[in-house]
């Protein structure tokens, strides 16, 4: 049994913290614009999940984001 791909989620990251984030973390990433219900499903249980700012215990955004996929980088 193969084991799943751990991907790396940066959720509202929009300055260059990313890339700070980026050298620590690296990817295979998913890039969140907000964290909404989207972001959290997405999320796999052996993910690792980097915010800007605030944690999982934030209110979700009240609109859905468009995410960035690493193909698209």
């Amino acid at each position: 049994m193969t084991q799943p791909v751990r991907c790396v989620h940066y959720v509202g990251f929009r300055d260059d913290r990313y890339l700070s984030a980026w050298r620590v973390f690296r990817g295979p990433r998913v890039i969140h614009r907000r964290w909404d219900r989207r972001a959290l499903r997405e999320i796999g249980p052996e993910d690792i999940v980097v915010f800007a700012e605030g944690d999982d215990s934030q209110p979700f955004a009240e609109h859905i984001g468009d995410d960035i996929e690493e193909k698209w980088l």
